[in-house]
């Protein structure tokens, strides 16, 4: 492990990385140079738990070949590596990107979020499709920088949201646009879980694992001691250096659709209600109230309220069901000037509330065929979409223009749970709050590793 580490600016670490260097626009079949019958070589850069799920859903495309694994935990790697042995393996991703880029038709990004950014940026430096799982981001710069590539450099991008391509979330999409509750003026969207530590900073450090490289796990995040249970594997999205919260995890899933549905950028103000920030964990409960602008599905503004953990959502007679239901687990609820739609999350359909009962709706209008509930058959077609693009057969649903607006929002609650209590005012134009404090978490430093 490296005793003596510099910090070094974002934009510094973008200059010297080339990625400040932006070429002409591609041709939009970016790999329109693979002769007819090749196949796609893919890199997969994180290889825990959602990396296998993406490695194999990724892998059991039939055209893709999977050419290069990468973690940095060995066990991890090892358990790859035994499901396709012939790719080469490696531990540090910057030397796998540097060694195999002539060889390297896509990168699949699966890491813990803050090191989104860093993978997928030096990847799309070097002109390759790029699949990141959610958030995009662990920063709002991070991601209005990877927008900006990806749109310049016209690369196939698609973030890992699988959700977005399942039926009844394409359902709902319809049915918004289609005015089945009129113009929409609120939303109230929730999760129970608790990605969020109230506990103190730990002290002292435990034995890093020997199959673990802590170095580079941590990578450009600020250094600090391992302690197990912490940070790897597993506990990361709960620490500010390395998650996102349970809005990063959950939130990005959940706000997706009605985010979509709506055609929503970002919000103008922002007000997370949760407990005091100790600038090591994110709060077990937050309470999110966005407020947008209004667009053709909206009333002239719209309200958003997110709740999540254990508990959530609290009581609010926007969230009675008829016959004294009880609300699913994790879902959204839209409210519109012609009734509600709920939305459970997920492979649940959609219901029509109108003055305290059930309105049953002609889904079949909508050509979407019947109701599926196949979650792995589902997730796949969202990884499929990814590759076909790649191989200039289709369109991602999800691509970086998309998801880092949608990865801002969610940035920006996260950014609000620093000053509880307190409205923030964001100027989408200038990507800067009206309160200047908060804007010092726009960004981060990143570490030399």
């Amino acid at each position: 492990m490296s005793k003596n580490i510099e910090s070094i600016d974002r934009r510094e670490f973008v200059k010297k990385s080339g990625l400040g260097l932006l070429t002409a626009a591609l041709a939009p079949s970016f790999l329109a140079n693979l002769k007819a019958g090749e196949r796609l070589k893919t890199a997969h850069i994180g290889l825990g738990a959602m990396g296998m799920a993406d490695l194999s859903a990724i892998s059991s495309h039939e055209l893709v070949d999977v050419a290069f694994l990468c973690d940095v935990d060995s066990e991890n790697l090892a358990k790859a590596h035994a499901l396709h042995p012939n790719a080469k393996i490696y531990t540090d991703y910057r030397i796998m990107l540097k060694e195999m880029k002539n060889e390297i038709d896509a990168v699949v990004v699966s890491t813990p979020d803050h090191t989104h950014a860093p993978a997928s940026l030096m990847a799309m430096k070097m002109n390759k499709p790029v699949y990141c799982q959610k958030p995009l981001t662990h920063h709002v710069s991070e991601a209005r920088e990877m927008k900006k590539i990806a749109e310049k450099k016209n690369l196939v991008t698609q973030m890992g949201i699988q959700v977005h391509s399942f039926y009844d979330y394409k359902l709902a999409t319809l049915l918004i646009q289609s005015g089945i509750i009129g113009k929409v003026h609120t939303v109230r969207a929730w999760s129970p879980k608790n990605w969020g530590y109230d506990g103190p900073e730990p002290t002292g450090s435990d034995p890093v694992p020997a199959t673990l490289d802590w170095n580079l796990w941590q990578g450009t995040a600020p250094e600090r001691p391992f302690k197990e249970g912490y940070y790897h594997p597993g506990n990361w999205r709960k620490i500010m250096d390395y998650g996102c919260g349970t809005l990063g995890d959950m939130g990005v899933h959940i706000f997706d659709t009605p985010y979509n549905a709506l055609k929503l950028d970002v919000p103008e103000t922002i007000l997370n209600e949760c407990r005091l920030p100790t600038d090591f964990g994110f709060p077990e409960h937050n309470m999110v109230t966005y407020q947008f602008p209004g667009t053709e599905y909206t009333a002239e503004k719209l309200t958003w309220i997110w709740y999540d953990g254990p508990g959530a959502p609290s009581e609010h007679p926007d969230l009675i069901l008829p016959n004294g239901d009880e609300l699913p687990d994790q879902g959204a609820m839209f409210m519109g000037d012609k009734g509600r739609l709920l939305l459970p999350h997920f492979q649940q359909l959609p219901r029509k509330i109108v003055d305290g009962q059930y309105v049953e709706m002609d889904i079949e209008s909508f050509n979407l065929g019947k109701p599926v509930k196949d979650y792995e058959g589902e997730s796949k077609k969202h990884y499929h979409q990814f590759v076909d693009a790649c191989m200039g057969k289709d369109e991602c649903s999800a691509p970086f223009s998309y998801a880092a607006r949608l990865t801002e929002t969610i940035l920006l609650g996260v950014i609000a749970g620093r000053f509880p209590n307190q409205t923030l005012h964001w100027n989408s134009k200038k990507a800067k709050f009206d309160e200047k404090e908060a804007n010092e978490f726009l960004d981060g430093k990143y570490r030399k590793f």
